[in-house]
Order: structure tokens, then C-alpha cells, then sequence
């Protein structure tokens, strides 16, 4: 089968750009793109606070019901300054965005690094969750437990390439699906409750401590407790960071599903943690064990029921499909990283379906070895897990505190009570924030924390390396320091009419190398830009004009963002309205750069229109000469050979 029709099945149609506005989500598919990764954590959240407690004995297991009441405030308190976010900055980018614009790019790359490895661990920990939920119904592919969550992370990562309205439709259904199964147990849970039809050797909440439990039930124990139960707030800042991706109003429609999320959020753990406290519930940490939240169906529901098996597949669905939270924020958050050139520039590019698909790409990779590295365990990596969203958190807050204060600098400014009551607990956020994540970073450090402590300072370094790098290709391709003039165009054979074309998307000193060097190759020269980005097409319209450069230059529409199939097409029109019986050639432009490592951060262009003029040479059977002209970055700069627009050579 060729690859290209494959690549349709798989991955759908190509969309053209025109069609972004209606790929925006309604509320309803939001919540379930944005919001499967804070809502599926309930799923573990609860058993991450009793395995710590477990160690000073089954009575002190009762100590999780005000935990997990404590963390829900701090859920409301965190959703509130993110509701502020939201509003003031309507184009997403969440605590990077913010901390950049208020604390300094070190502070917007901090808060950024931490975010990016935060959705890296989403996918890992969500869909290895997933995979305990189903081996904890079915032992028998405990096993299997790797293979089967790189399974899911391929699908997961085919079903958002195919676009965010056809993955928003479908992620929806398991997302709805588990509330409601959650809620139904809820609420049985609790009628079984107020009828007394639960086992009396539950461990009821609130139930005096074991004088054992006493002594070993320590500030340091219940420290760590609260901050394993702190995962269940993984995810409240992803719909920051997508507020473009929802319907006008886009800020109002975001603050919204924030909302519902977080008060289905904090109900849902609550309500699990309690019927944990009321109900017969073992835990334990060995190879295998049952999970909390299925013990607690099995007690409701009855065991090797419908609704039981209902509960452990809808678990299994979210878990594993709660993943796609980060694929809906990490690819958002890398491009807006790379616009500021702190990542490859790559990651800006929009694929077939009008997602971010490197982002997607790079994303499943890197969950797919994390996933390798610790077996699919959950619980191996939740120690992890919640060091970089608190980072963000408290950075995001903090940031938001010095928006308001530069709110007193506008004319008319007046201190209102709302603008009082915003700062104040933007602040208390902060504070709050900052303390769990050091209570984080103390109690989880051991366990592995110290790796993300470690991971962020590297990556940040890396964003600044990679900034390094543009910066020295933005001084070496600049125009500075030249006074705008036409090119010389003398060929250096008499009456040379070849047919030449100039493939370039920016007017700078490797492409006026390359256009030097066509316009002494042939009289025959034009210059060719494929308008994938308008914006983009019009700064060189701009440059163009400026320069006066009497090279006619040609703009090929490219409504799916392809280069090489509309080049194929205008280079055969070129070729029939040629009166000369010779391919037109090709001169491209081609950076040359100092390191290897370097050649990953350029887009690429040429080694794509290559291989696309090589499969239209096969398919036509006529060679097509493509002429590169190397560019080495770094080196003395290129001075062009002009002439005053009003003379001649």
C-alpha cells in the first residue's frame, strides 16, 4: 500500500488552514480534553495518601479524610488564580506565559520546563494507572503491563493526530463515562452508608488512633501523605494553556469548563477518600495488588458485577485517555516555547489535521521510554509527578501578583475591593503553593524526586542553548548594515535563458546569496515563496519592495501548508511556458551550521523539496537540476554585489 493513502486512513484528510476557526471546541469536548487528567486522578489520588499512612497502622488510615479535604481547598484556591489567568491572557500559555511576562524569561523558561516535564509524566503515570486498573480486573496480563501501555500511547497519539474535534468526540465518551460511574458509586456508597449495610471491621474516619499508631503517625508522615494526595491536582492548568483551542468568547467559554472541572474534581476525591475510610479497604504497595478504587467498587457494588467491571473499564478508559490532557497541552506549550526560539522551530509547524504534530510525536516518544524505564509502575513514578506542576503553580501565582501591581500604573487606576481581594489571594496561592511544593521536594526527594529537581535546571539550560544558537543565525542571515539596492543581474553567459527558479521564504543574507547567484547563472530568474504563514509572506512582500529587486517574485497559495506538491505544480506550469526544451532549475538556499546537533533545529525545507522533486523526476522520467547554495552560519558575513536602483553595471 503506498504510504501516502496509509497515511490518509490513519491520520484522516488533510485540512486546509482556512478550517482552524472550526476546529475549535465546544465546552462539552473541552472538559473532556482538558480536564481527563485532573479527573482521572482521583482514580489514584486517595491511595497515594494511604500508602504513606498505612506505615503507622490501619487506624491511622482515618487521617485521609482531612488530608484529602485540605488539598480540595487548595484545588479551589489554585483553579481561582487560573480563572484570573485565563482572562488576562486569553492567548493561552498558562504559567509560562505569565511568569515570562511578569517574573522574566528565566522564570516563563522555569515555569515552562517544569510544565513540559509534567506532561511528559501525565501520559506515563496516566496510562500506566490505566493499565494497573486493568490487570487488577484481569491478573493474568499483569505481565503484559509495558506492552500494553505502549499500545495505548500509540493509539492515543494516532487519535490526536487526526485533529482536536475528532479526538475532543472521542476522548469525551470515557471521560462522561467515568464521572458518571464514579458519581453512581458515590452515591450507592453512601445509601449503604445511612442504611448500615457495610462491614463493621471498617476503618471508620475519625475513629481514635491505636496508641501504636500514636507514636508513629508523625508531622513527617502526614507531610507525605499530603503530598502524594497532591497528584490529585495534576492537570488544573492545562486549560490555561489551551484557551485558544474553545469557542468565542474564549476566555468566558474556558473560565466556564475551569469551573466545572474543578468542583467535579474536588467532589469526586473527597467523596472516594471517604467511602475509602468507611469500607473494608487493604493497602498495600506489592507487586499486583488491587487498587483502592476497585476494592471500594467491589464493597459497593458487589464483586464480578456489571456495574463493578463497568467501574474498572471506565477507570482503565480515563487512566489511559487521561494522557491526552497532556497531548492537548504539551504540543501548546512547546510552539509557544518556540516561537520565542527557546525549542526547535519545528514545533510551530501545524500537520495535516491542524495540530501541533511534532509536539505530538516528541510527546509519545519520550512518555513511551519513561513508561520502559520504571515497567509501567504508577506508583514509581508519582514521586515525580507533582515537583513541577507545583513549581508552575507557585511561579504562575506569583507572576499574577505582579500583573495586578502593574494594573495601578494604568491612567484611572483605582484600588477596588476585586482588584484587592484578586491580588491578596493570588498571593495566599502562592505562599501556599510554595509550601507544599518544598514539603514535596523534602518528602519525596529520596523516592525520586531529586530526578525532576535535577531535569528542570537541565532543560532550561537547554532552552537557553538552543536560543544561543538562533540568536547567532538571526545575526549572521540579518540585512543589517546593507543599504537596500537591486542585485547586479549580469549572466556569466552571454544570452544564458535557462529557466531558474529561487525557492525562499524570507528575504536575509543566504537567500540574496542564492538570488546572486541564479541572476549570474540565467536571465531567466524568478523567485518563488509557498504561503504556508500570510503573515510570513507578507514581511517579504515588504523586503521585497524595499530592496527594489526587479526579480519578479511569484506567491504559491498553500492551503494544507505543504511546500513541495504546489512547488511541483508551479515548476511544471514554469517548465510548459518555457520556449526552451529544458527543465527550469531549482537554487535553494541551504544553511550550513557548526555542530551536528545543530542541523535538528532547522525546519529541514530542503532535504523535504528534494525528495519531492526526486519522486516527481521518477514519476515524470526527466531530471530536474537542483542547485544548492550553502550558507555556513557563524562565518564572515556575505556581502551581496549591488548597484544603485538608478544606474546599471
Amino acid at each position: 500500500m503506498d504510504s501516502t493513502i496509509f497515511r490518509r486512513i490513519i491520520i484522516g484528510e488533510k485540512l486546509p488552514t482556512s478550517q482552524v476557526l472550526e476546529q475549535r471546541l465546544s465546552n462539552m469536548k473541552a472538559l473532556a480534553i482538558f480536564s481527563s487528567d485532573a479527573l482521572s486522578s482521583t482514580a489514584y489520588a486517595t491511595e497515594a495518601i494511604m500508602l504513606v499512612l498505612v506505615a503507622a497502622g490501619s487506624a491511622a488510615l482515618g487521617v485521609s479524610l482531612p488530608i484529602a479535604i485540605g488539598i480540595a481547598a487548595l484545588m479551589l484556591l489554585v483553579a481561582f488564580s487560573y480563572y484570573q489567568t485565563i482572562h488576562a491572557y486569553p492567548n493561552g500559555g498558562g504559567a509560562y506565559i505569565v511568569s515570562k511576562d511578569n517574573l522574566g524569561i528565566r522564570a516563563g523558561l522555569l515555569a515552562g520546563a517544569a510544565l513540559l516535564i509534567d506532561y511528559i509524566l501525565t501520559v506515563a503515570v496516566s496510562v500506566s494507572a490505566g493499565v494497573a486498573a486493568l490487570t487488577s480486573a484481569f491478573p493474568e496480563l499483569t505481565g503484559f503491563r509495558v506492552q500494553i501501555a505502549i499500545v495505548i500511547v500509540a493509539f492515543i497519539t494516532v487519535m490526536n493526530l487526526r485533529g482536536v474535534r475528532e479526538s475532543g468526540t472521542f476522548f469525551a465518551i470515557p471521560t462522561y463515562a467515568f464521572i458518571i460511574g464514579i458519581f453512581l458509586m458515590l452515591g450507592v456508597g453512601l445509601v449503604r452508608l445511612l442504611t448500615g449495610a457495610i462491614p463493621d471491621a471498617a476503618p471508620i474516619a475519625g475513629e481514635p488512633l491505636e496508641p501504636t499508631a500514636i507514636h508513629t503517625l508523625t508531622l513527617f508522615l502526614v507531610l507525605r501523605a499530603f503530598a502524594g494526595g497532591c497528584t490529585a491536582m495534576t492537570g488544573i492548568e492545562a486549560i490555561s494553556n489551551g484557551v485558544p483551542a474553545f469557542k468565542s468568547p474564549e476566555s468566558h467559554n474556558a473560565g466556564k469548563t475551569l469551573i466545572a472541572m474543578v468542583l467535579i474534581l474536588s467532589t469526586m476525591f473527597i467523596g472516594i477518600t471517604f467511602l475509602a475510610n468507611h469500607f473494608p479497604i487493604e493497602v498495600t504497595a506489592e507487586e499486583g495488588h488491587t487498587t483502592v478504587l476497585s476494592q471500594i467498587a467491589r464493597n459497593v457494588f458487589g464483586e464480578n458485577t456489571p456495574l463493578f467491571y463497568y467501574i474498572q473499564f471506565a477507570t482503565l478508559f480515563i487512566l489511559s485517555l487521561a494522557a491526552n490532557t497532556a497531548f492537548a497541552g504539551f504540543p501548546r506549550l512547546a510552539s509557544l516555547i518556540s516561537e520565542d526560539r527557546y525549542l526547535p522551530r519545528q514545533l510551530t509547524n501545524l500537520g495535516d489535521r491542524l495540530v501541533f504534530s511534532n509536539g505530538i510525536i516528541a510527546l509519545a516518544v519520550l512518555a513511551s521510554l519513561l513508561i520502559i524505564a520504571f515497567g509501567a509502575r504508577e506508583h514509581r513514578m508519582l514521586p515525580l509527578y507533582a515537583v513541577g506542576v507545583f513549581l508552575s503553580f507557585t511561579l504562575s501565582q506569583a507572576g499574577m501578583v505582579i500583573h495586578w501591581l502593574k494594573e495601578q500604573d494604568k491612567p484611572g487606576f483605582e484600588p477596588t475591593f476585586g482588584w484587592r481581594l484578586r491580588m491578596f489571594l493570588n498571593a495566599f496561592g502562592a505562599v501556599c503553593t510554595f509550601i507544599v511544593l518544598v514539603i514535596l521536594l523534602v518528602t519525596k526527594f529520596a523516592e525520586g524526586a531529586w530526578l525532576v529537581a535535577v531535569a528542570i535546571p537541565l532543560l532550561v539550560w537547554m532552552f537557553v542553548a538552543i536560543h544561543r544558537h538562533y540568536e547567532i543565525v538571526a545575526r549572521s542571515l540579518s540585512l543589517d548594515g546593507i543599504t537596500p539596492y537591486p542585485l547586479s543581474t549580469r549572466a556569466v553567459s552571454a544570452h544564458s535563458n535557462v529557466p531558474v527558479t529561487v525557492l525562499l521564504n524570507s528575504l536575509n543574507r543566504a537567500s540574496l546569496q542564492a538570488l546572486e547567484y541564479a541572476i549570474r547563472l540565467s536571465d531567466d530568474v524568478r523567485a518563488v515563496t509557498i504561503e504556508a504563514e500570510p503573515q510570513t509572506t507578507w514581511r517579504l512582500k515588504e523586503r521585497w519592495r524595499q530592496w527594489g529587486l526587479e526579480i519578479p517574485l511569484d506567491i504559491i497559495e498553500s492551503p494544507y501548508r505543504e511546500i513541495g506538491a504546489p512547488l511541483i505544480q508551479y515548476l511544471h506550469a514554469r517548465d510548459e511556458a518555457s520556449p526552451y526544451n529544458v527543465p527550469t532549475t531549482v537554487v535553494m538556499p541551504e544553511f550550513v551550521v557548526g555542530h551536528w546537533w545543530e542541523r535538528f533545529l532547522h525546519n529541514q525545507t530542503a532535504v523535504a523539496v528534494r525528495a519531492a522533486l526526486y519522486h516527481d523526476q521518477i514519476q515524470k522520467g526527466r531530471g530536474r537540476p537542483v542547485l544548492t547554495v550553502p550558507y555556513r552560519i557563524g562565518d564572515e558575513l556575505y556581502e551581496p554585489v549591488l548597484r544603485p536602483a538608478s544606474g546599471t553595471i
